[in-house]
């Protein structure tokens, strides 16, 4: 077994306590990053709620336009239309 200098011992405690930092600063960057990860798809799922809602309300107002057209169509052509009477037949 060799022994180790001062200057070995320094370097050596030195390179640990960083290498514990890097790993300390690793974790925070993680935990920081799934974070912003998590945000982002909480936003992502909101805007999509949001569109939803907005696709599905446009659909009903054109669904109602074009019922209120076919109405409006046949009433027009039904006003068009003259009246049908019977005719009296001749005998």
């Amino acid at each position: 077994m060799a022994i180790k200098t001062s200057e070995e011992r320094s370097t050596t405690a030195r390179a640990r306590a960083e290498a514990s930092f890097k790993k300390e600063e690793r974790a925070k960057d993680g935990a920081l990053a799934m974070t912003e990860y998590l945000a982002q798809g909480r936003i992502a799922r909101e805007r999509m709620e949001q569109l939803r809602a907005l696709r599905l309300a446009k659909e009903a107002a054109e669904k109602q336009a074009a019922e209120k057209k076919a109405i409006e169509k046949e009433t027009a052509a039904a006003a068009e239309q003259p009246a049908r009477t019977k005719r009296a037949r001749k005998v």
